[in-house]
């Protein structure tokens, strides 16, 4: 008597692994990479600092903003209550970029240091979907912070603000707009980090590079413009030019500005993601 073998049907689970070339689906890597970066604890003190940051210089901005102002025209040092709120949400997010910039690099740079990032590779060959997975996860995390961080700004300053009389609506287009793009570029900055994390695969070297672009290379192009004058052509397309263009337009319109910024990430990450591939671990 003879047996008829039935071939066993693909697993679900396998097909929906395929593209990520291991046996962990897309999820399952975001999954993985939210919990390595808050098993950190440099994640917890980075997030914080930026919370508290941006909550305290809020309070000093808002002190600083109602001494100055003018009850007969409504404004103080020539700006509206628009945009006195604008900068008192969003100036403590100067020193956040900092901070984000820093952890961005720390992401993966600290894979490289504990020899983590063999373990991750050997469960992603494909290496690709493990730096997708870990800028989705940082840029959401580091996004929702940012909201925070504003939002909380700009309660802060309302009870301060408004023993002067000097309110804004947090939903006019004036406010929103301008603190959403402030969170948004926030979040682009720690993707930047992430990119030069993975080329110089060193945190310290890391973190000098991309403090260095975001603080000094912008002051370097500005002193040379001084010196000759098609040099400050270049200035707008800085890194953190543009994004500060992309949020108060002054030399292009906010999408070129936007678009400047995400050419600066595409560049680090295109770059990141093509030496992943022909480096080993």
């Amino acid at each position: 008597m003879s047996t008829v073998a039935h071939p066993t049907p693909p697993s679900t689970a396998r097909t929906s692994f395929a593209s990520t070339g291991s046996g962990l689906s897309f999820t399952g890597l975001l999954r993985s990479e939210s919990i390595k970066l808050w098993s950190l604890r440099s994640t917890y003190w980075t997030f914080s600092l930026v919370v508290v940051a941006a909550l305290g210089i809020a309070v000093l901005m808002s002190f600083a903003m109602s001494a100055g102002y003018d009850p007969a025209t409504g404004a103080a040092m020539g700006i509206d209550t628009a945009q006195m709120f604008v900068i008192v949400s969003t100036s403590g997010l100067s020193l956040g970029q900092l901070i984000v910039a820093v952890l961005g690099v720390l992401s993966i740079s600290g894979e490289y240091s504990s020899g983590m990032i063999k373990s991750t590779f050997s469960a992603v060959p494909n290496r690709l979907p493990a730096l997708w997975a870990k800028v989705c996860v940082l840029f959401g995390f580091t996004f929702v912070v940012g909201l925070v961080s504003v939002i909380g700004s700009y309660l802060v300053a309302i009870p301060i603000l408004g023993a002067k009389d000097i309110t804004a609506n947090l939903f006019d287009v004036d406010v929103i707009l301008p603190l959403l793009g402030n969170v948004l570029f926030l979040a682009l900055i720690a993707v930047f980090a992430i990119g030069i994390g993975t080329i110089v695969r060193s945190s310290a070297g890391g973190i000098a590079t991309v403090l260095g672009i975001i603080l000094l290379l912008p002051t370097v192009v500005g002193l040379f413009s001084m010196l000759v004058g098609w040099v400050a052509d270049i200035v707008p397309f800085m890194f953190t030019v543009a994004g500060s263009e992309m949020i108060t337009p002054n030399t292009m319109e906010s999408w070129q500005a936007f678009l400047v910024v995400l050419a600066w990430v595409a560049v680090s990450l295109g770059t990141a993601a093509l030496l992943l591939k022909r480096r080993d671990a």
